[in-house]
């Protein structure tokens, strides 16, 4: 009998990925991973997001009804160092991160499954809405879920190949209220918990105040410090992103004063306290000047962009021009988009039509039907 390792994040999916997988005839183990820090650092959510205390007391209760066992395994370093200072790091350096992304790789992945292998384990699983396949080149790759509400395809793009051969996915061929009312015939306490909505250690969405908060500690100042040591000695490294500075039109005409870069992303409207008489949005943060550049509607749309930190799936690497389907956020629906490498860790997306709020930091994740083909990093328009 295979032993498989589920991550149980007291949440619904995970618990019902469990349940599915003991039904197929796996050996299953409940591992619930301790990713907080401590209270002043990571909240500690008392709704059970994967984040929170409450989530293994919620994961050993499914698991007793399902009669497996259930361990906490503690992941506190791998997810201050591969999530927290990142996140933290990329606001710095005035880009905007995307945690679950670098969570899913480093922390749920690398981390999880090396551990769950050296005890024994054949494959991990997760409560993720998507599937995985072999394909019939003899890879790995993500293929979206049955249903498009829910598909978490995009936060996966960047798993390696071992990973994905030893990754099962039992969701992924579901819809959420089937996995509902499988929790509900189940009997299983969480069959009626809420999803977890927001990042799971920044109280109430506000990430400039939790990386004011995080700063002030001098140990991780100096982490930051050294993590964007080049980048940092073009800005005020007393500031961090927040030094108030110039909002600037694209002719370089001064509009007013912002608050610090950490507060703005690309594309946004709301929060300017700008009263020009029309609105407008965030088109470009200048960490080298400390400036927000201000425009109108459409000047915040892009028909092309740069992407870094690759990482192919469906195929071994990008040789000639390809067209894909290119996700450029989690919201985003997807949109036709030619790539062809640039340098060695490089491509350019050119989109049949522009996009709008392509934001340096987030992840780039390109699809050839239902297939991850792979993904990066957002580097910008240049």
């Amino acid at each position: 009998m295979q032993k498989v390792v589920v991550g149980m994040s007291g949440g619904v999916d995970s618990s019902v990925a469990a349940y599915l997988l003991k039904k197929q005839g796996y050996d299953v183990i409940g591992v619930t991973m301790q990713i907080w820090q401590d209270e002043d650092v990571c909240t500690i959510s008392e709704s059970g997001g994967c984040c929170g205390l409450s989530a293994v007391e919620d994961a050993r209760r499914v698991a007793s009804v399902l009669n497996i066992p259930h361990y906490v395994m503690n992941f506190r370093k791998e997810f201050k160092e591969a999530v927290i200072d990142y996140f933290v790091s990329e606001y710095v350096m005035a880009r905007t991160p995307n945690p679950c992304i670098a969570c899913n790789r480093f922390v749920k992945w690398e981390a999880l499954l090396t551990r769950s292998l050296s005890i024994g384990a054949d494959y991990i699983a997760t409560g993720h809405y998507a599937t995985i396949e072999k394909l019939k080149n003899g890879r790995f790759a993500v293929k979206k879920s049955v249903t498009a509400a829910k598909d978490q395809t995009y936060a996966l793009y960047n798993l390696t190949q071992f990973q994905l051969e030893h990754t099962l996915m039992p969701v992924g061929a579901y819809t959420k209220d089937e996995i509902r009312a499988i929790a509900a015939e189940l009997n299983l306490p969480v069959a009626n918990k809420p999803d977890s909505q927001e990042i799971c250690f920044v109280a109430n969405n506000d990430y400039a105040q939790f990386i004011k908060e995080y700063l002030d500690d001098e140990e991780n100042r100096k982490i930051i410090e050294e993590k964007r040591r080049q980048y940092l000695s073009e800005m005020d490294k007393a500031g961090y992103g927040f030094t108030p500075g110039n909002f600037v039109d694209t002719k370089g005409n001064i509009l007013g004063q912002h608050k610090g870069l950490a507060h703005y992303t690309i594309g946004q409207r709301k929060g300017l306290n700008l009263a020009l008489g029309r609105p407008v949005f965030v088109m470009e943060l200048r960490p080298e000047t400390n400036e927000v550049v201000i425009g109108d509607a459409g000047d915040v749309f892009t028909d092309r962009f740069y992407v870094n930190n690759l990482n192919f799936m469906a195929i071994e690497d990008l040789e000639d021009e390809m067209v894909v389907t290119a996700k450029i956020r989690y919201s985003h629906q997807g949109a036709k988009c030619t790539i062809k490498r640039t340098g060695k860790d490089e491509v350019l997306c050119i989109f049949e039509e522009p996009q709008r709020a392509v934001t340096p930091g987030q992840a780039a994740v390109f699809y050839d039907g239902d297939y991850v083909v792979g993904g990066g990093t957002i580097l910008g328009k240049r």
